[in-house]
């Protein structure tokens, strides 16, 4: 069975603090562990020169062991908690998902 890799992008508000987006991020990290199914996480700020970010400033991945974990995560209680903190700070956010072959 294939493992999901979910990867997104961040354009935080202006005037959204560092602080603020640590938050999200270390909030968005707690859910490892928790939600079953989620294996890993990592996130950091846009660093290249190439300047194809689009005004996104941070992104992260996330492995799911299977699509069917990625599904069950979606409307996961704890996701939404985690959305409650995210969302409000963001400008734009893309998401994609793809499987890894297995």
């Amino acid at each position: 069975m294939p493992q999901v890799k979910h990867y997104g992008c961040f354009q935080f508000k202006e005037g959204v603090t560092e602080s603020q987006i640590e938050n999200c991020f270390t909030t968005m990290a707690d859910m490892v562990g928790v939600i079953p199914g989620l294996l890993d996480f990592h996130y950091g700020p846009y660093d290249s020169d190439e300047g194809l970010n689009d005004g996104f400033t941070h992104g992260f991945i996330m492995t799911f062991e299977s699509p069917e974990a990625r599904d069950a995560y979606l409307p996961h209680p704890v996701h939404e908690d985690v959305k409650d903190v995210v969302v409000p700070c963001l400008e734009r956010i893309v998401v994609f998902d793809f499987n890894m072959p297995g």
